[in-house]
């Protein structure tokens, strides 16, 4: 059965625009008519931690947490973190994931290991799982901080909204120095699927 709101868990490390981006998603779905309910949490983010975002739309929203095993998409910022949230996952989620790597600090103090095969893992028990390569993108557009927005140009070919919606809401939560920079890193998502 078909329901009637989609959830999207948005996450990363402090510092990649989780938030951000999660605001942007909420504008959207506002603009485009939605009854929308969003949470955050930012832990430790400016020292690496994770930061979460759980973002929902509907016709009526009722609560802004994503129950464990509803997420329809999962927008991971860095590969790692998608690990932390597959509880709220079922086989049907989409994983949309930045494959950069960002040591968390049990990491860089030698008290864990970064996992190897993350991308085989998660292929193989799910059935849609895109790889955008958003920081390299961003990289090459000159700021790694346009990953965020170069995933959700991603996200935004899988949603049925109207691409104007999108531009929009981006443009009018970011300063006008950066327009130009975002445009392309959506752009460029956008391509990516």
């Amino acid at each position: 059965m078909k329901r009637d709101v989609t959830n999207i868990l948005v996450a990363g490390v402090g510092g990649q625009g989780v938030i951000l981006v999660s605001d942007i998603m909420a504008d959207t779905f506002l603009e485009a008519g939605y009854d929308v309910k969003k949470s955050e949490v930012h832990g430790m983010a400016q020292r690496g931690g994770s930061v979460s975002s759980h973002v929902r739309y509907g016709k009526e929203v009722h609560s802004p947490i994503i129950p464990k095993g509803e997420a329809d998409y999962l927008f991971m910022t860095e590969k790692l973190e998608t690990l932390r949230w597959l509880e709220y996952c079922n086989r049907s989620t989409v994983i949309l994931m930045d494959p950069i790597e960002i040591n968390p600090p049990a990491v860089n103090l030698g008290e864990m290991f970064y996992p190897k095969d993350i991308e085989e893992f998660l292929k193989d028990h799910f059935d849609r799982v895109y790889t955008i390569n958003a920081t390299e993108t961003a990289l090459e557009l000159g700021n790694a901080r346009a990953a965020n927005i170069v995933l959700l140009g991603a996200l935004s070919r899988l949603l049925d909204l109207d691409e104007r919606v999108w531009i929009k809401c981006i443009l009018d939560r970011l300063p006008e120095k950066l327009h130009e920079l975002n445009m392309e890193a959506f752009k460029k998502g956008r391509l990516a699927i």
